[in-house]
């Protein structure tokens, strides 16, 4: 994969940059961001490439099919939302549905072996919004079937994300800034992302090797350092690598928006799901909710558009039981809070910030764990102590000063502290030396990452496989 090589990173990077700089109107800039964007992808995913391709052509013309003097839009819309959902499926989907089917009596089909093409949930999403975009206002229909591709495929959001609406970079695709403090915040940017994946995210990976412990193996200090270390480490690795598409995006002059503000910091599930993955609780909030009919029909209505969304949601996150259930304990305490049947508001602030966080971390045990029954016990684990032989020596292994100068950081990180400090800090005459001082700390930064890159072995981004 890309990221497997920072040899590869840099030189890609470096290239494409020094190209776009070079070349003088925005129709040529896109055209090169077009082509490097496509070898991005294949260089990575050889053979889903035709894939993607298909979907921009496929969307392309549905999106076509948006002008107001067809009077088959709305039919045309349901069959784009048709071909992308089953594309989707086939791809994604189709082993586990077969699963899910054998289990009923007298079933007994084959599970088809299919890969699953990196990204396609993300470039998919895109497709779709662009369509639905276009129907809900036509000024919005691209009729460059490489302009379409350019919003599909851009390289620095194309793997992981965030999900970039359409309607949010339409304009941009014809017209953007390009600055020299631009391209020195995207450097920046970019730079804290991949610090956050390669010395937190990287670090909290402790969490994979208490995961993968028997069951025997576990004691209530090595669950809950596992748990612990899963919450810093999904946070870091898929908001690092948001920051890394958010600065990349504005080293080519695109303004991505903001996919995490800080929801560990929450105290609430639904301020939880206001700061968490911004990108894909949006657009399921404008793409399914509001259509399903959102809060106006009524509470039950409301209650079950709520649920389906999160069903969505989970499922959205891969073909298993676990990210539905995950999805499900979301949705299900945001509903309880809505209903003020959980009343955060009567809980002390500190009682609020722990309830928040300790239904966050119990469900990500369920996202993090192969199968619902590993979570439920690793679950036992964390509650019920149990006689372990070396259990006490293999969680102080675990106890390294690298991993916990990293918990530290990780605690100080997920809030916002770093930019409050500096906001007290800067004033009208010492601005200029903050922010001098803040690009020696990222290039100091960016050296630790390319060695500790050249000296590890390849620990992908958790959102490559969604």
């Amino acid at each position: 994969m890309v990221f497997s090589s920072p040899v590869f990173l840099f030189l890609f990077l470096t290239s494409v940059y020094i190209l776009y700089r070079i070349i003088p109107t925005i129709r040529a800039k896109n055209a090169l961001l077009l082509i490097f964007s496509i070898a991005f992808y294949t260089y990575g995913e050889p053979k889903a490439v035709v894939l993607m391709l298909i979907s921009i052509c496929m969307n392309y013309f549905f999106g076509l099919g948006m002008k107001k003097e067809n009077k088959s839009r709305k039919a045309v819309l349901t069959a784009s939302i048709i071909a992308n959902l089953l594309m989707l499926g086939i791809f994604k989907y189709a082993g586990f549905g077969a699963e899910m089917l054998n289990k009923l009596p007298f079933v007994n089909m084959t599970v088809p072996k299919i890969a699953l093409p990196i990204g396609i949930s993300f470039y998919t999403f895109q497709a779709m919004s662009y369509v639905i975009d276009a129907y809900k206002d036509p000024k919005y229909i691209q009729k460059s079937p490489f302009k379409l591709a350019l919003y599909i495929t851009l390289f620095p959001q194309l793997i992981a994300g965030p999900i970039v609406k359409y309607y949010d970079i339409a304009e941009q695709i014809d017209k953007r800034e390009h600055s020299p403090e631009m391209t020195a915040q995207g450097i920046r940017r970019f730079i804290t992302g991949l610090s956050k994946k390669m010395l937190i995210a990287n670090t909290m990976a402790a969490a994979d090797y208490v995961y993968g412990l028997d069951s025997a193996q576990l004691t209530v200090p090595l669950a809950w350092l596992g748990a612990v270390s899963y919450l810093f480490q999904i946070y870091f690795d898929f908001s690092g690598y948001s920051d890394m598409a958010i600065g990349l995006g504005a080293m080519f002059g695109f303004r991505f928006r903001e996919n995490f503000n800080y929801p560990y910091i929450s105290q609430s599930m639904q301020e939880f799901w206001r700061r968490w993955h911004i990108s894909v609780s949006t657009w399921f909030k404008e793409y399914l909710y509001i259509p399903l009919g959102g809060n106006r029909k009524g509470k039950v209505r409301t209650a079950l558009n709520k649920l389906a969304v999160f069903f969505c949601t989970g499922l959205w996150h891969g073909a298993s039981l676990n990210f539905i259930v995950w999805g499900l304990i979301n949705g299900g305490f945001m509903m309880l809070e809505s209903y003020k049947l959980i009343n955060t508001e009567k809980m002390p602030k500190i009682l609020r910030h722990i309830y928040a966080m300790a239904v966050t971390l119990l469900a990500f045990v369920f996202f993090r764990a192969d199968t619902l029954t590993d979570a439920v016990r690793f679950i036992g684990h964390m509650f019920v102590p149990s006689a372990v032989n070396g259990g006490n020596s293999l969680f102080l292994a675990q106890l390294t000063p690298a991993y916990i100068i990293m918990l530290v950081l990780a605690v100080i990180f997920s809030a916002p502290v770093v930019g409050t400090v500096e906001k007290k800090l800067t004033t009208e005459k010492n601005s200029t030396a903050l922010q001098v001082c803040g690009y020696a700390v990222s290039m100091v930064l960016f050296a630790v990452c390319i060695l500790t890159m050249s000296s590890s072995s390849y620990n992908p981004f958790i959102y490559f496989r969604f």
